[in-house]
């Protein structure tokens, strides 16, 4: 309408969790409306809307607004206990029907995140991992679950990878707040996400040494027969068998499985030593960049 909206104060915001049925969004604002140049009236706009997750067509969650319900009360002033009136013209002075379009348009950058979750996520120059979700996400009293299934690409091909060997389920949560995000990856995904770094031959690399072919004749007298030119020494490691990880109560562990070549470079590598190399770790689980408008998550 032509009314001028002069103030706005938001006196309530709040999301809710709906078991079985979706997301909740609470709003309560006071717009103080000039209808008049001498008058102004404070009215309070209340919308309750409602959302829920999907999948689209093309395998993407999305939000999706299933209700709204705008409400508009005219508030008097102070001096008359603040009480509360319903008027046939309030409801022409706001366009409530434009009130839900509006609404509808917040969802447009969570709908940009939750299609952003299955765009490739590069790990290497080669190597490429993709979230594709399995189903529909299930509202519970706990929270949302969201299922995601991993697939795995090097130079733009699907890694194969062999189907998990036990059941994957979700660990009991770690925090009581009513707001939090839980992050679960199985032994399966850590295996398959480092067995994809080895096809791209991420773990394969040649480390220069300080020594050279001649200083090394001088303590193994093979090495002058081998290389009549003086040669820089390096260390090439490669795995000779895909790495494993191993998770445990509070702690993790990756275990490598590399032979270390010895050789000469430039202008080719030419070996003439090699140790096979076992080596575990400790292992930091953690993911950056974390932004899901979700509380629980089993990614396989």
């Amino acid at each position: 309408s032509r009314n001028q909206i002069n103030s706005v104060k938001v006196t309530e915001l709040s999301l809710a969790l709906i078991p079985d049925a979706g997301l909740r969004l609470s709003i309560d604002v006071d717009l103080g409306v000039t209808p008049a140049p001498s008058t102004t009236k404070v009215m309070r706009l209340s919308i309750l809307a409602d959302f829920h997750l999907e999948m689209n067509p093309e395998g993407n969650l999305e939000l999706v607004p299933s209700a709204c319900r705008p409400t508009v009360e005219e508030t008097q002033s102070s001096e008359q206990q603040d009480s509360k009136s319903s008027s046939p013209d309030v409801d022409k002075e706001i366009d409530i029907d434009k009130i839900c379009l509006e609404v509808s348009k917040l969802l447009l950058f969570p709908n940009e995140r939750l299609m952003s979750l299955t765009a490739p996520f590069p790990i290497t120059p080669s190597c490429q991992l993709q979230y594709q979700p399995l189903a529909a996400p299930v509202f519970s009293e706990q929270g949302i679950t969201v299922s995601l299934q991993t697939t795995f690409q090097v130079a733009g091909m699907a890694v194969p990878l062999p189907v998990s060997p036990v059941p994957f389920s979700m660990p009991e949560p770690a925090s009581s707040s009513s707001s939090h995000l839980t992050l679960a990856f199985s032994e399966h995904f850590y295996t398959s996400l480092f067995f994809a770094l080895e096809m791209a031959g991420a773990f394969n690399v040649t480390v220069p040494s300080p020594l050279t072919t001649t200083t090394l004749a001088q303590k193994i007298t093979q090495m002058g027969s081998l290389f009549q030119e003086d040669r820089p020494v390096m260390l090439q490691a490669v795995f000779r068998s895909s790495p494993r990880v191993l998770l445990e109560e509070g702690k993790a562990a990756l275990q490598l499985f590399l032979t270390v070549h010895v050789g000469a470079g430039s202008p080719a590598f030419q070996s003439f030593l090699s140790v096979n190399v076992d080596m575990s770790a400790g292992l930091l689980l953690g993911i950056a960049d974390t932004r899901m408008l979700i509380s629980a998550a089993a990614i396989e």
